[in-house]
């Protein structure tokens, strides 16, 4: 079945491949009208203390964390000012606690010296900053500046190499790739609906290839299993049983202990 789908879109056009890519975005907006950044926040720097947090860590364990950590420290000068064993024992469980901790305080003490204490709403001037890549500086233009940008974390990248969209790991050259297919509003809830796809349905290990809308669109059709039984079991989240019927699958084969938040990275 891989080998079969694979075959299909092997002679595909540059403009076909936009032309699908546009129409698998779109069907991904009716897949996922829940799509949102899932770390808390209500500023620029508590999204970029959060996604910091992030690394290697739940979305859901930074949400838990963040509470103590924005009522402690409230502005670039607070963090600049942080006990370093003190920040180190609220981070503990976001994992990698020391370097955090690190990039932290090194944070608020750039924001001090270059921006005035303020969070700057520049690509240049974000990944310039410590503990903030590109990546990072993405997630908070979109969704705190409301630029639009691509977020190429690992789910981003293992899904648009299964959708045949690239042939690349490099994450800045997906971007860039990605970038010249859809159109430029589209960026930062594309960058959402993507992640919520890979943690929903197209896992790395075993996507739920039968019970996925993108199927017919999908050049790793086959990756996972084709058969809805076995397909719809593997859908999770809390709209796990709306994601079968929005792919023809029969909403009482998902098990009710899918319908969870996924806790993954």
């Amino acid at each position: 079945m891989l080998a079969r789908s694979a075959k299909r879109f092997a002679g595909e056009t540059p403009i076909g491949r936009k032309r699908r890519a546009r129409k698998m975005a779109k069907v991904l907006t009716e897949t996922h009208p829940d799509a949102h950044c899932e770390l808390d926040f209500k500023t620029p720097l508590q999204l970029a203390v959060a996604t910091i947090l992030s690394a290697q860590c739940t979305d859901r364990k930074v949400n838990e964390v963040t509470p103590t950590v924005f009522a402690k420290y409230v502005a670039a000068a607070d963090y600049a000012a942080a006990d370093r064993s003190e920040m180190e024992a609220i981070l503990r469980p976001t994992g990698f606690f020391r370097a955090k901790t690190d990039s932290l305080i090194k944070l608020g003490q750039a924001l001090l010296d270059r921006h005035q204490g303020e969070l700057p709403g520049r690509l240049d001037q974000l990944v310039a900053l410590p503990g903030i890549g590109r990546k990072t500086a993405n997630v908070i233009l979109g969704n705190a500046f409301d630029v639009p940008g691509i977020t190429v974390d690992t789910h981003f990248r293992r899904l648009v190499n299964r959708f045949g969209w690239v042939k690349e790991e490099d994450p800045v050259k997906i971007e860039f790739l990605v970038a010249d297919l859809i159109e430029k509003r589209d960026w930062t809830m594309l960058s959402h609906r993507i992640i919520f796809h890979g943690r929903r349905v197209c896992h790395a290990r075993k996507p739920a290839c039968g019970a996925c809308t993108l199927a017919t669109m999908c050049p790793s059709y086959g990756t996972g299993p084709t058969e809805a039984a076995p397909a719809a079991k593997l859908l999770k989240g809390p709209r796990a049983r709306e994601l079968a019927v929005q792919a023809g699958v029969d909403p009482d084969l998902v098990p009710a202990a899918a319908i969870v938040t996924p806790d993954v990275p």
